[in-house]
C-alpha cells in the first residue's frame, strides 16, 4: 500500500502507549509508526461510532501489552479474508485489528493512542462509504476503496 505516512518515522525517545477507555488494558508501541490513515469504510464507521476510523500501521510484533487482556473476535472483510478485531473486555473499546503476534502489519485504532497523531494531510480511503457531510481536505489523496484497488 502506498499511503501517507505519519509524522512519526522515526522511534521517539519515550515509546508510544495507548489503551482502552476504561484502563483496563494498556499497551506499548516498541517499534515505529509504519503508516496512518483515515477509513471511511462502513466497518470503521460501526467500530468507532463515527463517521470515520483512524488506522496506524505497525507490525504486530511491536505492540507490547502492558496491562490487562484484550478479547479477539474476527470478521469477514470485503476481500473474503478474516480479520482479527481485538478489545478490551471490559469496556469494549476496539484497540487492535490484525495478527498481534506476527510481523505482519496491524492496524492500531488511532483514537487508542495517549497522544493523538497528526491528521493533516494523510491519505482518506473508502471515501465511496463516506458519510454524507464530511469534508475531506483539498490536496490529499483519496482512494475509492482500499488503495491497492486503483
Amino acid at each position: 500500500m502506498t499511503m501517507a505516512t505519519s509524522p512519526e518515522k522515526s522511534p521517539s525517545p519515550e515509546p508510544m502507549t495507548g489503551g482502552c477507555q476504561c484502563g483496563a488494558v494498556r499497551y506499548q508501541l516498541k517499534g515505529v509508526l509504519l503508516e496512518t490513515y483515515i477509513c471511511h469504510c462502513r466497518e470503521c464507521q460501526k467500530q468507532s461510532a463515527s463517521a470515520f476510523g483512524i488506522s496506524v500501521l505497525v507490525h504486530g510484533a511491536d505492540i507490547i501489552i502492558t496491562q490487562g487482556q484484550v478479547k479477539t473476535w474476527q470478521r469477514p472483510t470485503d476481500s473474503g479474508r478474516v480479520l482479527d478485531c481485538h478489545f478490551c473486555p471490559e469496556c469494549g473499546s476496539r484497540l487492535f485489528h490484525g495478527d498481534l503476534a506476527g510481523p505482519e502489519l496491524v492496524s492500531i485504532k488511532g483514537g487508542s493512542l495517549d497522544v493523538m497523531p497528526d491528521l493533516s494531510g494523510l491519505d482518506h480511503i473508502w471515501v465511496a462509504r463516506k458519510a454524507p457531510g464530511i469534508a475531506i481536505p483539498a490536496g490529499v489523496r483519496t482512494h475509492f476503496g482500499e488503495p491497492d484497488e486503483g
